[in-house]
């Protein structure tokens, strides 16, 4: 059966219930129908356009903000694309055995060869060496690439040898 045929059988049941009842049932059956359908069209089609406004307008607020936080970022990264960074001091011997005794310590020897230098200390502490070698990665971008550290019977002393390296500046 095709789609008019449906229909048309669909309208002759309708017409034929309608036709059963008196004029009021009629009135209170079209009002009915009316109702259910403004609901079904107000679930459907106006509720969620109030609810989207409703939610869009909570967050335009949040978006201004941030669309102005990401253009100061971007005013800043142009501002600081245009500076080039300053030049890496390479690390001397001198330099180191400065920033060791700047931190209250004494190497027993430094070895530098081309970018790596050794550095071994004895009764020492901890704490210091790790400061020392937070400010050597700040500064100078001076890494550690092996480490032996060996606790002493003291609390906080140890016995240390590190091979650092500072890469080029390119």
């Amino acid at each position: 059966m095709n789609l008019t045929g449906m229909l048309d059988q669909s309208r002759q049941s309708i017409s034929e219930l309608l036709e059963a009842r008196d004029a009021r049932e009629r009135t209170m059956l079209a009002v009915a129908a009316l109702v259910g359908t403004l609901g079904l069209a107000y679930i459907l089609l106006i509720d969620p356009a109030l609810t989207g406004r409703d939610q869009l307008n909570k967050d335009l607020p949040v978006q201004r903000q941030q669309v102005a936080q990401m253009q100061q970022l971007s005013k800043e990264t142009a501002e600081l694309s245009g500076k080039s960074a300053a030049p890496l001091i390479t690390m001397s011997k001198v330099d180191i055995e400065t920033d060791l005794a700047r931190n209250g310590l004494k190497a027993q020897s430094v070895i530098l060869t081309g970018d790596y230098a050794k550095v071994q200390l004895a009764a020492v502490s901890f704490g210091s060496t790790l400061n020392w070698l937070d400010e050597l990665q700040k500064s100078a971008r001076i890494s550690v690439i092996e480490a032996n550290i060996v606790a002493l019977a003291q609390p906080d002393t140890v016995n240390a040898t590190f091979t650092l390296h500072q890469p080029r500046n390119e």
